[in-house]
């Protein structure tokens, strides 16, 4: 039987452009392996991040809204489902690794902290060394996820997933892919999110997103994405000026009038009061800590044991659990 990864590894470089990165040249794994003869390296990245525990807890935590009523909200998977599709989209219309861009799209949000960027501020606040949620994803999968073994990722898909928010001089072009789908998915979701709620109507939003993007969430997305791939070239990810005047402003806008909404951000200010008390609660409690984190605890210490296992909490575990610890019981007597 032909081993067909390597017979992918030569379709690769027909097939990939010269600014993307081909399988066979990986800077390799934290720790070395054989290879397998069906899956490339980056393929198996993919596999390797579908199948993790933290990727199967974004169902359950915030993207922008806390609790939303409706079916229909993103949490912080459908947004990492997003960011994947927008940037494989960008990725083969460029001709870069579609599987190195997946890789790195589905792993960027692995990290992330219950309650979203609430939660994430509070942490940042509460931990003496601080807390990244980016710096966070990149530990689930090197350190937390396997019992401790971590996921033992490519180099690429690594960085990608570490540079998602903020990039690096030497990152790959499908780091700087993701990272770009990774803004444009959120500030349209959440808007799209937005209206759905109620904060604003769709004939609220301002003219300029609504003549040069569209009414609807897909004819926004369908023209950065689009503007996008024609301006991009000579391994240079870019919008034209127009575009990127656009984006610009609708970014600011998100910030201005959406993000910091009563109705949206209303259920904030008790996150922070709530992670505090998880926080002290397990280093106080050492014992209390499940199995899986004993061995951080004893290597890195109890409060490193308390970032990890509170960021990697679902929304509703984190109340369940503070409910458990702080909130009495009703009782009656017999």
């Amino acid at each position: 039987m032909p081993c067909l990864r390597e017979e992918r590894e030569k379709l690769e470089h027909d097939l990939i452009g010269p600014y993307g990165i081909c399988s066979d040249r990986s800077a390799g794994r934290l720790y070395p392996e054989a290879e397998c003869d069906i899956r490339t390296c980056f393929q198996r990245d993919v596999d390797r991040i579908t199948h993790s525990k933290a990727f199967r807890r974004l169902r359950h935590k915030t993207q922008v809204f806390l609790h939303p009523e409706g079916d229909h909200y993103r949490t912080r998977l459908t947004h990492t489902l997003e960011v994947t599709r927008l940037a494989r989209t960008v990725a083969r219309a460029l001709r870069l690794n579609e599987d190195l861009v997946e890789a790195a799209g589905l792993g960027h949000d692995l990290g992330h902290t219950p309650f979203g960027h609430a939660g994430e501020r509070a942490l940042n606040k509460i931990c003496s060394t601080g807390f990244k949620h980016y710096e966070q994803s990149l530990r689930v999968a090197d350190v937390l996820e396997r019992g401790g073994k971590g996921l033992n990722l490519c180099y690429e898909t690594r960085m990608g997933i570490l540079h998602h928010t903020h990039g690096a001089p030497d990152d790959t072009l499908e780091a700087s892919v993701v990272r770009l789908c990774d803004r444009i998915a959120y500030i349209n979701h959440d808007l799209d999110d937005s209206i759905r709620a109620g904060i604003l109507s769709a004939d609220e939003v301002p003219a300029l997103i609504r003549e040069k993007c569209g009414d609807r969430n897909s004819e926004r997305i369908n023209s950065f994405i689009t503007d996008i791939v024609r301006n991009s070239r000579d391994g240079v990810l870019k919008m034209s000026d127009e575009m990127q005047e656009v984006y610009e402003f609708f970014h600011a806008y998100m910030f201005s009038d959406i993000y910091v909404n009563p109705m949206a951000k209303g259920e904030e200010s008790k996150v922070e009061g709530m992670m505090l008390k998880l926080f002290e609660y397990y280093i106080s409690h050492p014992d209390a800590f499940p199995s899986e984190f004993r061995d951080v605890m004893e290597k890195e210490g109890a409060e490193r044991a308390a970032v990890d296992y509170i960021s990697g909490m679902t929304d509703g575990f984190a109340i369940e659990t503070y409910e458990r610890l702080f909130i009495p019981l009703s009782w009656s007597v017999k």
